[in-house]
């Protein structure tokens, strides 16, 4: 498994902060935050210009590119994004379900907007992957399989966030073996209880909160994932430096010790 950690944690600085924070804190990689008001760091709307930045600041900082982060699914913003991840080199690019939870009509709808989105990313050479969300159309186990069973493209993958299948009153340990044939990208951040939101930025940095984060990175490599594991911690924007510093750096910390025990480095 490849460690990385989501340019939104550095939200609040430029991207250069963000690639050299995450470097110094151990990770491999980095996923590059698209994410309109959380950061300014990979702006859909000026890609071109950043596309020497970026591959500059990977190499000088050795972080491989191992996803973007893009929450749309607007078909022209997410044909910008899939044009802009195929030009940098980037694999993957997230996005959020949408819809409404407990709604077959959005469930629907989703599924057939992710469907055609994912054979637009196959023209670009890129996997669209999408994770169950709290509140949305997609959010616990089974809306997750209903996604795998009616997509079919080699270009969708599945996402997953234990946080998010945490707060659905699921255990995300078992969510995670149920889904993991068609798991492309693991974002990863800790929870404390069952409410809405995830959190305080501090209280997601991994083994702070309530979730088998132990637990869930041993299904991940008993079978045999090597893709990215990064971390997504929401809300930092406004934070000191050195608190997004120290959140990166224990997470990082955390990651390594669940690989060490269950084998898997």
């Amino acid at each position: 498994m490849k460690l990385g950690a989501n340019s939104v944690l550095f939200g609040g600085f430029d991207m250069e902060t963000a690639f050299k924070y995450i470097a110094m804190s151990g990770y491999d990689g980095i996923e590059l935050s698209a994410i309109e008001g959380m950061s300014e760091h990979l702006v859909l709307g000026r890609w071109r210009e950043l596309v020497g930045d970026i591959k500059r600041l990977s190499e000088q900082y050795g972080l491989e590119l191992l996803a973007m982060e893009q929450p749309s699914q607007d078909p022209a913003i997410m044909e910008t994004a899939f044009q802009a991840a195929a030009e940098i080199g980037i694999p993957i690019v997230n996005c959020g379900p949408g819809g409404t939870s407990g709604d077959e009509d959005s469930l629907k709808a989703t599924i057939d907007s992710l469907g055609r989105l994912a054979d637009m990313a196959g023209k670009y050479g890129v996997t669209l992957c999408v994770k169950a969300h709290v509140g949305a159309a997609i959010y616990n186990t089974p809306t997750t399989l209903r996604a795998m069973e009616e997509i079919s493209s080699p270009h969708f993958g599945i996402d997953m966030d234990p946080s998010h299948i945490h707060r659905s009153g699921e255990n995300p340990v078992e969510a995670i073996a149920a889904v993991i044939s068609r798991v492309k990208h693991v974002h990863i951040r800790d929870c404390k209880g069952r409410q809405q939101s995830p959190g305080a930025p501090a209280d997601q940095a991994n083994g702070r909160g309530d979730i088998d984060l132990v637990g869930y990175v041993r299904v991940l490599h008993e079978h045999g994932y090597n893709g990215p594991l990064d971390l997504e911690i929401i809300g930092a924007k406004e934070l000191p430096l050195e608190q997004c510093i120290v959140i990166a750096a224990e997470s990082r910390g955390h990651m390594q010790a669940c690989l060490q025990a269950c084998g898997a480095r």
